[in-house]
């Protein structure tokens, strides 16, 4: 990839290094998982929220849509604000927003007043994320040590994820839905105490100057994607809402490049995206997003509407998932990291999901969950605890420390964007096979099997784009001498991974 190193090095660790990465990938990973824990924990409060306020059905999927679409859209614009501003500096200004916001949903008298919070939580996430994994690039330097911090935060990334439904289960059943957003506000100004001894990090050095038209092109040109998508959804996709939505998402994307091509200071330097294995990391992340958020969505419909699991049964049938994802990324790939080349691990991390998700699509209406849908769900939780940590080594590689805000949100725009689109395409064909057929578990199949493709799809885009030549990671201990850890790899060497 290109090599964008050369002026902003990662910074070596002071004495007592090692202590204080702990601490940085501790306090960054806990935001992550608060996150990600507040993007599922409502899903089970729905049905209890909409009894409480009134809200009719179109209503009700904003309290989601709302969070997406705020959270999805500023992704670039957080992370650009992240390297010009400061990464902690941003990163209290997301917590606290985060923590206001969470304390208004759960204060919420009326459906908009929700909404609008909602909105504002995704929003205040946008800024927490890309500042909160660019820190944790930035504070671990390249090779085994980057590695590990970014196994730990995917793994907490999918903890957060299932603890969300297990405990909205809980909390919604012997406390009331609104103790999923009261239960944030004390644990975000315990971080917010902790966030000063955070390093500051480095800024970009363009002069500091803001991208405004292109991070309004971007965060809008998003934005309607998303509500297109949504729309298309509930309402088709021929709805003139949805086309107009769509239309303008592809007109705001075309005007965001062109801007940036003729911007002195641009919001996304396009160089970053010059490196192929780079483009390709990037085209895989959205496809696995796609299939995260279909798998999860439409396994937890299949085990509630035709097993007759109960929300939190729900809940605890995917652990396994979890802490396969916990094992394999802690555990198993940065090992595996330090004998193969980045391609092969991706490869083996997409064939594990498309494996599960083949699996998956042989479910029956009569069928139990040890033998139809355990072990879909390992297969495709390896497959993912393999692929993530690996592509977002591959994304924010090579990037010099003043830009890995916005390779950071790079990553997550990718599979927020992947999650949106890729959801939206299996619920309308999942519908409409059940529609035509008149059953669930046919229109469920289909959502697998198509997730299956797009995970062969992105096989070939990582076995064409990606270089064969092995570019191992060393292990750990021989990553640092005694002058600090190495420079950052040229953009000649991590094509070669």
């Amino acid at each position: 990839m290109a090599d964008h190193s050369t002026n902003d090095a990662t910074p070596r660790p002071a004495a007592g290094g090692s202590q204080r990465a702990a601490f940085v990938i501790s306090l960054i990973c806990a935001a992550q998982f608060v996150l990600q824990l507040d993007f599922s924990i409502v899903n089970v409060a729905l049905p209890s929220i909409q009894q409480e306020l009134g809200m009719p059905a179109a209503e009700l999927q904003w309290i989601v849509t709302g969070y997406a679409l705020g959270f999805g859209s500023l992704l670039l614009a957080g992370g650009r604000l992240a390297d010009l501003l400061g990464r902690r500096r941003v990163l209290a200004v997301g917590l606290a927003l985060f923590g206001i916001a969470s304390l208004a949903c759960g204060l919420a008298q009326w459906p908009i007043m929700l909404i609008a919070a909602r909105i504002v939580q995704g929003a205040a996430g946008a800024m927490v994320s890309p500042a909160a994994l660019s820190l944790l690039t930035t504070t671990n330097a390249e090779g085994a040590a980057r590695n590990r911090a970014l196994a730990i935060w995917q793994a907490t990334t999918a903890a957060g994820a299932t603890a969300g439904i297990v405990a909205g289960g809980l909390l919604t059943q012997y406390f009331g839905w609104r103790a999923v957003f009261l239960i944030n506000p004390p644990v975000i100004a315990l971080m917010l105490a902790l966030v000063p001894r955070l390093p500051a990090g480095k800024r970009s050095g363009n002069g500091g100057s803001v991208d405004v038209r292109g991070a309004l092109l971007v965060t809008t040109g998003i934005a309607a994607l998303i509500f297109g998508l949504s729309s298309g959804q509930q309402h088709g996709f021929t709805a003139p809402a949805t086309l107009v939505a769509l239309a303008l998402a592809v007109l705001l994307a075309t005007g965001f490049v062109f801007a940036e091509q003729r911007s002195a200071a641009p919001m996304l330097p396009l160089p970053i995206l010059a490196e192929p294995a780079r483009r390709a990391a990037i085209a895989a992340m959205l496809l696995i997003g796609a299939i995260l958020a279909g798998y999860v969505y439409f396994a937890s419909l299949y085990l509630q509407k035709v097993l007759g699991f109960s929300p939190v049964e729900t809940g605890l049938a995917l652990v396994p998932s979890t802490v396969t994802v916990v094992l394999v990324s802690t555990l198993g790939t940065r090992r595996l990291l330090a004998r193969f080349s980045i391609k092969a691990v991706l490869l083996a991390g997409l064939a594990c999901m498309g494996a599960g998700q083949l699996w998956l699509a042989q479910i029956t209406a009569g069928a139990g969950y040890p033998a139809a849908v355990l072990p879909g769900l390992v297969l495709t939780a390896a497959g993912v605890g393999l692929a993530l940590p690996t592509a977002s080594i591959a994304i924010t590689s090579g990037v010099r420390a003043g830009d890995q805000g916005l390779a950071g949100a790079l990553f997550t725009t990718s599979q927020q964007t992947g999650a949106a689109v890729g959801l939206a395409i299996l619920a309308t064909a999942a519908a409409a096979t059940s529609g035509h057929s008149g059953s669930l578990v046919d229109g469920y199949r289909l959502s697998f099997l198509i997730a299956t493709c797009l995970a062969v799809l992105a096989a070939i885009i990582v076995a064409l784009q990606l270089s064969s030549k092995s570019h191992r990671v060393e292990p750990e201990h021989q990553q640092a001498g005694p002058d600090g850890p190495p420079a950052a790899p040229t953009g000649a060497q991590l094509g070669k991974r």
